[in-house]
């Protein structure tokens, strides 16, 4: 397998599966450095864990702080701001939110604001107006610590870019599971699922994609419409069956980011796989980790080649 350059955008490293807790029961130990080391193999050079509440936050960010190649996101998720109500001082919570980014910043960890946005699927969760208000409140978070954003988006996109379009000016750049005009586009195995989303990769501008695996979630299952562009697959075994080197069935990990590539390759009809990582890498370090891309080009102008620092 050839090394190709690769920055997972999004990891839930804070969800249990990661801990070997599965619906609540302890199936396995906790895994997190099995599954770096599967990841920075595979060519995953950078790895950026979200953070969907203020104490996930928190947990990203240490976890951000045990290895130099993990960054983080800090923000409330659409389906978790009734938090900002229920802490009983929602300004309160929000300067604890503002503090936590900060010092993530300096300490050169959190790298965007976010998971934030509006999810209208799952309303039973939290109410669209207060996702509404919350989202809105989080640009001001991007707009304190000069961060760029990371987005959510589902079956809300009409709040959505009203939301983003009132308040663009109050960020730099950002990623969202819906493409605008001020934001980058990512994808992951679900962007891949049917005939039609492999319609919308195909159309997508080379410049304005990331690629991440959302995982644990969002694998590139067998029955996706992405499948058939996968060329690179790793051993599996059940949970129960627990063995560390294999991934677990049906957990998704970033090695597999891998395969992300591979398909939007595929869609686009593109042979060079290792170019179409580098493109992919360069529009990520434009929006998360810029410096690199100006200590390059110090180093370009100077005639010496340089990698980023990990």
């Amino acid at each position: 397998m050839a090394t190709v350059r690769m920055i997972d955008i999004a990891v839930n490293f804070t969800d249990g599966m990661f801990k070997g807790i599965y619906n609540g029961k302890q199936c396995h130990a906790p895994d997190i450095v099995t599954v770096l080391n599967r990841a920075w193999t595979a060519g995953v050079e950078r790895i950026i864990v979200t953070g969907g509440s203020l104490e996930e936050s928190r947990e990203a960010l240490a976890i951000a702080e045990t290895d130099g190649r993990l960054y983080c996101t800090v923000g409330v998720h659409p389906t978790r701001c009734k938090e900002f109500e229920d802490s009983g001082d929602p300004e309160n919570h929000f300067q604890a939110l503002l503090l936590l980014a900060k010092e993530g910043k300096r300490k050169g960890k959190v790298v965007a604001v976010g998971e934030c946005g509006l999810d209208y699927d799952r309303l039973h969760f939290c109410p669209a107006e207060i996702q509404k208000k919350y989202f809105e409140k989080q640009f001001e978070l991007a707009y304190a610590t000069k961060l760029p954003m990371f987005l959510h988006m589902r079956a809300a996109a009409e709040d959505f870019c009203e939301i983003v379009e009132r308040n663009k000016d109050r960020f730099c750049a950002g990623v969202a599971h819906s493409f605008t005009g001020t934001s980058e586009e990512r994808v992951n195995g679900c962007s891949l699922k049917t005939a039609e989303n492999i319609d919308v990769v195909k159309g997508l501008p080379l410049e304005r994609v990331m690629i991440e695996t959302d995982s644990p979630y969002c694998e590139v299952k067998s029955t996706h419409a992405g499948i058939g562009h996968v060329k690179t697959v790793w051993p599996s075994k059940k949970k129960e069956r627990y063995d560390q080197e294999s991934i677990v069935k049906g957990r998704n990990e970033p090695c597999l980011v891998r395969q992300v590539l591979e398909v939007v390759a595929g869609c686009k009809g593109i042979e060079d796989i290792n170019q179409l990582g580098n493109t992919l890498y360069h529009n990520t370090c434009r929006v998360f980790f810029p410096q690199d891309l100006d200590t390059a080009a110090d180093a370009l102008l100077a005639g010496s080649p340089t990698q980023p620092t990990k």
